[in-house]
Formats: C-alpha cells, structure tokens, sequence
C-alpha cells in the first residue's frame, strides 16, 4: 500500500479528522491576524456583505447536502454483487460516513446561520472567523463526500465492466407460434 493509499485510509477512518483540521487552520489564521495585524479579508468588507455573503454560502451548502441525498439514494439504489458485499461487510462505516455527511452539511448551515445572525458592524464578536471554519470545514466535507461517492461509482461500475458471465439464450424463430398453441412442422 502506497503513501497515498494510507493516508485516504485514515481519512477515511477517523471522520473527526475534519474538524481538528479546520479548527487548526482557522486558529492558524487568527494567530497571524491578531500577531500581524494584517491578513484579515473578511474585516476588508463591510458588514452588510459580510452577511450576504454568509447567507450566499448557507444556500450553496444546502443545495449540496441535497445533493449528498441524492448520492445516497444512487449509493442504495445500485444492486451490482461486488456493491453488495460492500454493504453487507462495511455497512456500520457506510452508514457513519453518509451520516456524517448529512450531519456536516446541517452543522455547516446553523453555524452560516449564527454568523449570519451574530455579525455587526466592525464584528465585535470575530465572527467572521466561525465563517472561515464553516468554510474549511465544508471543504474538507464535500472532499470526503466526493472521495466516497467516488469509491462507491467505482464498485459499481466494476460490477457493470464485468458482470457475471450467464449465457444469453438461444432465439426460437417458433416461440410466437408456439405460445398461440400452433406448432410449426
């Protein structure tokens, strides 16, 4: 197994990952606004776009989270052999990772959200930091959520490049007649 491989297996593995990696990244962006001074984009605009902007995300995460829905119904729609003993031997991790996923996109929303609510003139709260976290940590999400949909596609459309070999039947020219009750000579 590569480097690279082990890493996607980690990931995958340890859901909470996300959250440990936006929060050092926005915790990394606030050190070197409050040490710098400088850095700080979103103080760059007013608050009135601040919060058009929050609310711009809010929709685009929600929409998708519908798609996330959609990708689930694929997911339970497929019905290949290799498909169904993935979810027959990894069902709980599965159904971790979907969950996850839908959960995200509804923590991402509330907390666009309160930014939304919470935001002021020169943002006495720094909320504008929440919406840098909601933004990592949606990233990191729709990563993870392309990543498994992926994977999943891939299983099915193995299943489809090589189905089980069943020999195709042999045509009757007489079956029309036959089924009427005539028989041909």
């Amino acid at each position: 197994m590569g480097v690279r491989a082990g890493i996607e297996d980690f990931w995958a593995d340890h859901l909470r990952i996300d959250y440990l990696i936006a929060g050092t990244a926005v915790c990394a962006h606030v050190l070197a606004v409050r040490s710098t001074g400088s850095g700080d984009w979103l103080s760059w605009i007013d608050s009135s776009q601040r919060t058009d902007l929050y609310a711009a995300t809010a929709g685009v995460v929600s929409a998708i989270g519908g798609l996330s829905a959609i990708a689930i119904s694929i997911y339970t729609a497929a019905n290949g052999e290799r498909l169904r003993a993935v979810r027959l031997h990894h069902q709980r991790e599965l159904r971790r990772s979907w969950r996850s996923l839908l959960q995200a996109t509804a923590l991402c929303c509330f907390l666009l959200l309160a930014a939304l609510a919470l935001d002021r003139n020169a943002d006495p709260l720094s909320v504008r930091f929440v919406f840098e976290f909601t933004m990592v940590f949606a990233s990191l999400r729709f990563a993870r959520l392309i990543w498994l949909f992926d994977r999943i596609m891939q299983i099915s459309d193995a299943d489809l490049a090589e189905p089980q070999r069943v020999a195709a039947p042999t045509r009757d020219p007489n079956w029309v007649q036959r089924r009427r009750g005539r028989s041909t000579p």
